[in-house]
């Protein structure tokens, strides 16, 4: 498996999920664009990826705005020529509040930067990506495909499930260009996403559950980290998984199971 001659974009490639493929991508050979909001993060990802020997560009842009992933994808495809990878990463976890209490701008927010994005990533990667065929992967989460016990997150699990939905229907549209579309459900994973996320009185929504000791039955309660994420990006956007399209894929050591 290697990605020699591929080129990819990630977007959310400052941290956590997003870096770790990012780096994962240019160790295996591919040309990397590493997109964020954040100058100074995605600056430190191309430079270690540079240090290491790899080739990557960095795009500042954010992707709920249609033009910033436009403009992103050009400087990537005029920089290396292609594009045949896009890992449409980047999100946020938003407000989670009771439905009466979260506000249309919040609601919204969370589905333009979540939902909108995606498809702006996407959209604005198809022309280059129909050229040659390719891979797309999509971050959804284990919130709103196969556990509904957070309570509040009623924006961000919608968000998630329209994340699943959307490759789906995708996948079988471009499966003629031989692009191939899938989409990961990470559980509890060591990012900082959680950075993103407003909880606004919960305690009186919440349902009175108890769940067996250890939150992830696999580990012990121990988080996924994010290479573990990224290995599993990477193989779907290898040679390897050229048969998988329009699959969701649950990366969480069983914690939806428990908690679903």
């Amino acid at each position: 498996m290697t990605l020699q001659g591929k080129v990819a974009l990630v977007t959310g490639a400052g941290s956590g999920i997003g870096r770790a493929t990012a780096l994962r991508f240019a160790r295996e050979g591919a040309s990397v664009g590493a997109l964020g909001r954040t100058e100074d993060e995605i600056e430190q990802v191309v430079q270690e990826i540079e240090r290491q020997g790899g080739r990557a560009v960095a795009l500042i842009g954010d992707i709920s705005v249609p033009q910033d992933m436009e403009d992103a994808v050009r400087i990537l495809t005029e920089r290396y020529g292609q594009l045949d990878i896009v890992f449409a990463n980047a999100g946020i976890n938003g407000v989670w509040a009771p439905l009466d209490e979260l506000t249309p701008g919040e609601w919204e927010q969370t589905v333009s930067i979540n939902l909108n994005g995606t498809y702006f990533t996407i959209r604005a990667a198809l022309p280059h990506l129909k050229q040659r065929g390719g891979a797309v992967v999509i971050t959804s989460s284990v919130n709103g495909t196969r556990m509904f016990s957070n309570t509040g997150a009623t924006a961000y699990a919608c968000t998630k499930a329209a994340q699943v939905a959307f490759a789906k229907m995708s996948a079988l549209e471009l499966a003629k260009h031989r692009i191939r579309v899938n989409v990961i459900c990470p559980g509890a994973i060591e990012t900082a996403i959680d950075d993103s996320t407003e909880k606004r009185d919960l305690e009186s929504e919440q349902e009175p559950v108890e769940f067996p000791k250890g939150k992830i039955p696999l580990t012990d309660g121990t988080p996924g980290t994010s290479d573990q994420v990224a290995s599993l990006v990477y193989f779907l956007c290898s040679d390897q998984a050229s048969h998988i399209t329009g699959t969701e894929m649950w990366i969480d050591g069983a914690q939806s199971l428990l908690q679903g």
